[in-house]
């Protein structure tokens, strides 16, 4: 048994090329402690494992799937989570880790399901975190505590802007600014640069002021280009954005070559591993070809990213409704209509509020075609979709 924990744990580890002592340092642990789990001596402690799956670049449930395997016993329930809710001042730290693996788990899902079904279940999971870090004393508890908080916050951020379909920027922003500020009271500069770059897109793709944008762009770039090359070089992409929003192409061209310097420097270490995407940096230059006004130029950059994105998911419907922006610009109404169906076919399954704004954006462009059938076929299915 212990021989079958020592190859998977072990197998896993070399296959994505982090030593021994690479994943400990990211762990915050020593390198004793990786090779005791990897020999079954010891079993990986619940506040260690979100942290250990990331590092891995596994789910949660995969990684808990994992150590199933081995006979290893699994997360700890949820009555753990009851009985300090109903006795705050006893939260511990297995918990806190409970709680938190749980908001994990939620995020992971956002990409892939609908936001309305995922906000009951991270709301009373933020609401869980900020009642019992007011019971918790001073330490690792209140800290671990706090890290729950600005996460769960971030999260709805997400979700309460995405099921409203990009309108509720004010509770947005609210969220975004709470984790902001869990995130500096424990010096989480990865996290407080999540949450303003995520603060960003309100003003970029919300209420369209790219000024705004740039302040916040700029500010996560600079808390995060000592700690992660993710965060920083998607901070300096929706930089480039917002410069092409203004039209400022020479500023543009500037910030992208910054983020492409960070994303090469991108490596399994980075605490924010977990949010890199390869399409992430052909996604934000067709972006910017569109606002440059340059169709032909994003049509290839977007085809490419299309290409990086194997599963569905929301990004997919962003792509796909920037396809179709870029076609109507070169009066190619039928790859247009096509792109349009299959962002359709993504929306109705993940509803995804930037491809769908993105979506109907590109059918009221459509409109000099509106007595074509391939564009009266697409309202339809806009109708259906909206009556859905």
């Amino acid at each position: 048994m212990a021989g079958k924990r020592r190859h998977r744990l072990a197998q896993r580890r070399k296959a994505i090329g982090l030593s021994q002592e690479c994943l400990a340092v990211s762990l915050g642990v020593d390198r004793s402690t990786v090779v005791r789990w990897e020999r079954a001596d010891t079993d990986p402690q619940p506040w260690h494992r979100p942290r250990l799956a990331a590092a891995l670049r596994l789910s949660i449930e995969d990684l808990a799937d994992l150590l199933a395997d081995v006979g290893q016993p699994p997360d700890p329930p949820d009555e753990r989570l009851a009985y300090v809710l109903r006795h705050p001042r006893r939260v511990d730290l297995v918990a806190v880790a409970h709680l938190r693996e749980r908001v994990g788990v939620l995020d992971q899902q956002y990409d892939r399901l609908p936001s309305t079904r995922l906000l009951a279940e991270a709301g009373q999971l933020h609401g869980q975190a900020i009642f019992l870090r007011q019971h918790a004393s001073a330490g690792a508890v209140h800290r671990e505590l706090t890290a729950a908080v600005a996460e769960s916050a971030t999260l709805m951020g997400q979700l309460v802007w995405d099921a409203s379909q990009r309108r509720d920027h004010k509770a947005s922003a609210a969220y975004f600014d709470q984790a902001i500020s869990a995130a500096r009271e424990i010096r989480d500069v990865v996290t407080e640069a999540n949450a303003l770059l995520r603060k960003s897109y309100l003003s970029l793709y919300g209420t369209k002021q790219p000024t705004s944008s740039l302040v916040l762009t700029t500010n996560a770039a600079t808390v995060s280009s000592n700690d992660s090359h993710v965060i920083a070089g998607l901070a300096h992409l929706h930089r480039a954005e917002a410069h092409a929003m203004l039209g400022q192409s020479r500023a543009c061209s500037d910030a992208l070559v910054t983020a492409e310097e960070h994303i090469d420097a991108v490596n399994a270490d980075d605490p924010a591993a977990a949010l890199f995407c390869p399409s992430h940096f052909t996604r934000l230059v067709d972006s910017c070809w569109l606002f440059l006004n340059k169709p032909a130029e994003a049509i290839s950059a977007l085809e490419n990213a299309r290409h990086l994105i194997a599963n569905r998911s929301k990004s997919t419907a962003v792509v796909l409704g920037n396809l179709a922006l870029a076609s109507i610009l070169q009066r190619d109404i039928d790859a247009a209509t096509t792109y349009l169906h299959e962002a359709i076919d993504v929306i109705e399954r993940t509803r995804a509020g930037g491809g769908l704004n993105l979506t109907f954006g590109a059918a009221r462009q459509l409109r000099p075609w509106r007595d074509q059938p391939g564009v009266q076929d697409v309202n339809d299915r806009l109708l259906t979709l909206m009556s859905q």
